[in-house]
C-alpha cells in the first residue's frame, strides 16, 4: 500500500516550509507513522541541529527527518533527507518502509543528499556534513578581504585532491546493498505468501475430495450390509416355511396311520358298486317286484305246495318297491362348504384333491371323521383331510 500524506497534510506542509524557509529559525523536522497504519504524522521539529535530531530517532520505527544544514565548503544551506530504519523494526515494515521511499522524497523535494541510516553512527553530524561537502562538487568559499590585505609572498598552491574514506565508501556500499536485498527479500515474502495460500487451498481441496470419497465407501458399506441383512432373513423366513410344512405334513401322515380303517378303500368299494347294480337287467316286468322267497324254497325243496291264501299273503308281504336306481350310495348329507385355513395339502393319488391356504371347496361330504369328499378350486372330486378346513 502506498503512503498516505493526506490525512495529516497540513502539519507535514507547514514542518516542511519552515525547514527550506531560511528566516525561520526551525532546521530541522522528523516525520514517522501513526502506529501500524501508512498514515505519516509529525513527530518533532526544533532548530537545533543534527544533534538534536539525532537525539530524537527511534531504533524501533521507520522515521524520516528533513534537516537544513551549513554547506562546509561554500557556507550555503544544504537540505539533507535522512530515512532512518530502525534495527528494531519487523522485517514486514521494512518492506513497506522500502516502497514509501520515493513517495516521501517526491514530498520533502529540494534534498541535496539522501541518507539511508539504520544505527547513530550513521547520522554522525560529521558523517552528514562530509557527504554534504562531497555534493557540493568543489571546496571553495566566500569571505570579505581584510584592509590589511598586502601582497605577500604566497606559498606553495595546495591540491584541491582528497583522500578517498575507503572505511566509508563500504559503509555506503553495504547501505546501498541492504536496501536493495531488502527490496528482495519483500517480493521473495510476497511470492512465498502466494505459493503457501496456493497450497493451502489445494490441501483443503484435497481433505474435501478425500472425505466425500469416504463418505461415498460408508454408504456403499451400510447398503450392502442392509442388503445382507434382508437377504439372511429372507432364508430365515423361507426355512420357516419349509419347516412348518414338514410338520403339517408329517403330522398328516401321523393321522393316517393311526386310523382304523382307510377311507380311500369305503369310496373305491362303493365306486365299484355303483358301477355294478347299473350293469344288472331289470328283475320283472314289472320295477322292483321280485318272486316270493318261501315259493323259491318250496319248489328247491319239492315238498307239497302251500296254502293258496297263505301264498297270496305271503306274496304281498314280500312284494318290493321298484329298484331305484339313482339311489344315493353314500351316506345322505347336505354338500356344504369349507375354506382352506393356513394349510398346504399335496395329493398323495388321483382320489385326493389339492388345495392352497384360503381356497374354497365345495359340495363337502362327511365319509369319515378325518378324511372328507369335496370339490376343490380345479374342479376336481376327491377327498381331503378334514382337520385342513374350517367351515365359512
Amino acid at each position: 500500500m502506498t503512503v498516505n500524506l493526506s490525512k495529516n497534510g497540513p502539519a507535514l506542509t507547514a514542518a516542511y516550509q519552515e525547514v527550506v524557509d531560511g528566516k525561520s529559525s526551525t532546521n530541522w523536522a522528523l516525520f514517522t507513522y501513526e502506529g501500524n497504519s501508512n498514515n505519516l504524522r509529525l513527530v518533532e521539529k526544533g532548530d537545533g541541529g543534527l544533534e538534536e535530531v539525532l537525539e530524537e530517532l527511534n531504533s524501533g520505527k521507520v522515521m524520516y527527518a528533513f534537516c537544513r544544514v551549513q554547506d562546509p565548503n561554500s557556507g550555503l544551506p544544504k537540505y539533507v533527507l535522512i530515512n532512518w530504519t530502525g534495527e528494531g523494526v519487523e522485517d514486514s515494515r521494512k518492506g513497506i518502509y522500502a516502497n514509501h521511499m520515493s513517495s516521501v522524497a517526491s514530498f520533502l523535494k529540494g534534498a541535496h543528499v539522501t541518507i539511508n541510516a539504520r544505527t547513530e553512527d550513521d547520522v554522525e553530524p560529521e558523517t552528514i556534513l562530509g557527504k554534504v561537502a562531497k555534493a557540493s562538487g568543489a571546496n571553495f568559499s566566500f569571505h570579505k578581504q581584510t584592509q590589511s590585505y598586502r601582497d605577500a609572498p604566497r606559498g606553495p598552491v595546495g591540491s584541491v585532491y582528497r583522500k578517498v574514506n575507503a572505511v566509508e565508501e563500504i559503509k555506503q556500499t553495504k547501505k546501498d546493498n541492504f536496501w536493495a536485498q531488502t527490496q528482495r527479500d519483500e517480493e521473495a515474502q510476497r511470492g512465498e505468501e502466494s505459493r503457501r495460500a496456493e497450497q493451502e487451498r489445494q490441501r483443503m481441496e484435497r481433505e474435501v475430495r478425500e472425505q466425500e470419497e469416504r463418505q461415498a465407501k460408508e454408504r456403499e458399506r451400510k447398503t450392502n450390509e442392509r442388503n445382507q441383512q434382508i437377504e439372511r432373513e429372507r432364508q430365515i423366513f423361507e426355512f420357516l416355511l419349509f419347516f412348518i410344512f414338514i410338520v403339517f405334513s408329517q403330522e398328516a401322515k401321523s393321522l393316517v396311520s393311526q386310523r382304523s380303517f382307510n377311507p380311500k378303500d369305503i369310496f373305491t368299494q362303493r365306486e365299484q358298486s355303483f358301477k355294478a347294480s347299473s350293469n344288472l337287467p331289470p328283475a320283472s316286468s314289472r320295477p322292483g317286484k321280485r318272486q316270493p322267497i318261501l315259493e323259491e324254497s318250496a319248489a328247491s325243496d319239492g315238498g307239497p305246495k302251500s296254502h293258496p291264501a297263505f301264498t297270496a299273503e305271503t306274496e304281498r308281504e314280500t312284494y318290493e318297491l321298484p329298484f331305484d336306481t339313482n339311489e344315493n350310495l353314500y351316506e345322505n348329507t347336505q354338500p356344504t362348504e369349507y375354506q382352506v385355513t393356513s394349510h398346504l395339502f399335496s395329493p398323495a393319488d388321483d382320489t385326493e384333491i389339492t388345495f392352497d391356504p384360503y381356497d374354497i371347496i365345495t359340495n363337502i361330504e362327511k365319509i369319515d371323521e378325518g378324511w372328507w369328499r369335496g370339490v376343490g378350486p380345479d374342479g376336481h372330486c376327491g377327498l381331503f383331510p378334514s382337520n385342513y378346513v374350517e367351515l365359512l
